[in-house]
């Protein structure tokens, strides 16, 4: 059993991925730039107006993206959806364009690019981004919705994919 007074970053990563999250992929287009990265630090802040708020590593250049596009789109994925969720998670070498020919993708309000068959997608206008260490809390209003099918969810957890 591990006590710690002085927590070291690889503690704290170690700690959390004992942490069960809902794997999503979060997206946004800026100058014809389309980005996109798995994400499980996403959640509901408010229903009224409805309201997310997602963090977005700010030490990776490539993620001012996020910050420059006033919009952005939290996927929710299923099982199904793990050749998805391993495009975007940045273990595979492959280019953000290369990311996006695995699944289906449109776009329901803002223009950020949204998984055609998530279990849900939440389309967001940026309201607030907050610098907090090494990364950026993205508040978003959610201004387009999407319900897709009920599949079991896709979770991570010990640094696996599981289903729920």
């Amino acid at each position: 059993m591990l006590h710690k007074q002085s927590i070291t970053p690889e503690d704290y990563r170690e700690a959390m991925s004992r942490f069960a999250g809902h794997v999503h992929v979060v997206t946004a287009e800026f100058d014809g730039v389309k980005r996109g990265m798995t994400a499980t630090a996403c959640c509901s802040v408010s229903d009224a107006p409805p309201t997310v708020l997602v963090c977005i590593n700010r030490t990776n250049p490539r993620n001012e993206t996020f910050f420059n596009a006033g919009s952005f789109a939290i996927n929710t994925l299923a099982i199904d959806h793990v050749p998805v969720a391993n495009a975007f998670s940045g273990f595979a070498d492959m280019t953000d364009e290369e990311r996006f020919s695995v699944g289906a993708w449109d776009t329901i309000t803002t223009g950020a690019p949204t998984l055609a068959d998530a279990r849900a997608v939440f389309d967001c206008r940026v309201l607030e981004l907050k610098p907090m260490s090494t990364h950026m809390v993205v508040f978003g209003q959610v201004v387009g919705l999407r319900l897709g099918e009920h599949r079991p969810a896709l979770i991570y957890l010990d640094r696996k994919y599981r289903d729920l």
